[in-house]
C-alpha cells in the first residue's frame, strides 16, 4: 500500500486529526447501530438487508456482481442469496442469452420489503435534517460533499 502524505505546505494540527478521527468513529458507530436497528426492525440479517438495497436501481443482479458490490467472496454471497430466496425476497432466473448465468431479481415481496426499508431510511434522514436550521443543513450537505470527495481522492491514493 502506498503511504499517504499531506502536501508540504499543509500543516494540520494534531488536535484536528484527533477530532476528525473521533468524529468519523462516532459517525461509523451511529451508522452501525442504525443498521442493527434496521436488521431487527425488518427481521433480516444485516447482509441480506444490504444485499436487498443493491436492487434499488437494478432489475437484475448476478451473484458475481453482488459479491463485488458487497466486497465479499462469492461463496458468502451464495449463502446470502439462499437466505433471501428462502424468504421469497429474490428469485433466480436463467439468463435468456446465456444459460450458464443466473440472474437474480426481486420478487413482489422483496420489492415491498425494499420499499418499506427505503421509506424508513427517508424518514430517518428527514428527521436528522429537521434537527438543523436551514442554513446549517446547507452547510452540512456542502461539507459532506467535500468530505466525500476528499475520502474518494485518498482512496485512489491507496490503490
Amino acid at each position: 500500500m502506498n503511504e499517504i502524505t499531506t502536501k508540504p505546505n499543509d500543516t494540520i494540527p494534531n488536535y484536528q486529526v484527533d477530532q476528525f478521527q473521533g468524529l468519523i468513529a462516532k459517525l461509523f458507530q451511529c451508522c452501525q447501530e442504525r443498521m442493527q436497528y434496521q436488521s431487527d426492525r425488518f427481521k433480516l440479517p444485516d447482509a441480506e438487508l444490504r444485499c436487498l438495497q443493491l436492487f434499488a436501481n437494478e432489475r437484475y443482479l448476478t451473484p458475481k456482481g453482488i459479491a463485488h458490490k458487497m466486497n465479499v467472496v462469492k461463496s458468502r454471497v451464495t449463502k446470502i442469496i439462499d437466505g433471501m430466496v428462502r424468504r421469497k425476497l429474490i428469485q433466480r432466473v436463467k439468463d435468456p442469452e446465456d444459460s450458464r448465468i443466473t440472474l437474480l431479481s426481486l420478487t413482489p415481496k422483496g420489492q415491498d420489503k425494499l420499499n418499506e426499508i427505503n421509506d424508513f431510511l427517508e424518514s430517518i434522514h428527514l428527521e436528522v435534517l429537521s434537527q438543523m436550521a436551514p442554513e446549517q443543513r446547507k452547510a452540512v450537505l456542502s461539507n459532506l460533499e467535500v468530505l466525500k470527495a476528499s475520502m474518494e481522492a485518498v482512496k485512489e491514493l491507496m490503490v
